[in-house]
């Protein structure tokens, strides 16, 4: 009696077809409250934050060009050759 209830609710078990619409309604849902959970930066800090970084970018972007330019002419003395 006991293997007949068993593998009866196998057989219910898969003939029962996920409603992905509802798999989908419960992902956003969940989205959601994960997304209320986030900490977000006040707008003076972030313009704070993006001022920084884009000074340590024209910063490392002028070394880096000193750098190319300084080696060019280095190279333009051992090889004897015009630097324009």
């Amino acid at each position: 009696m006991a293997e007949k209830k068993a593998t009866a609710k196998t057989a219910k078990k898969s003939n029962k077809k996920p409603n992905v619409f509802k798999r989908v309604w419960n992902y956003l849902r969940e989205c959601k409250g994960e997304i209320k959970k986030i900490t977000w930066t006040s707008p003076k800090t972030a313009t704070k934050n993006f001022f920084i970084v884009l000074a340590v970018i024209i910063v490392a972007g002028l070394f880096i060009f000193a750098l190319d330019r300084g080696l060019y002419a280095l190279l333009g003395l051992v090889m004897n050759t015009s630097s324009t």
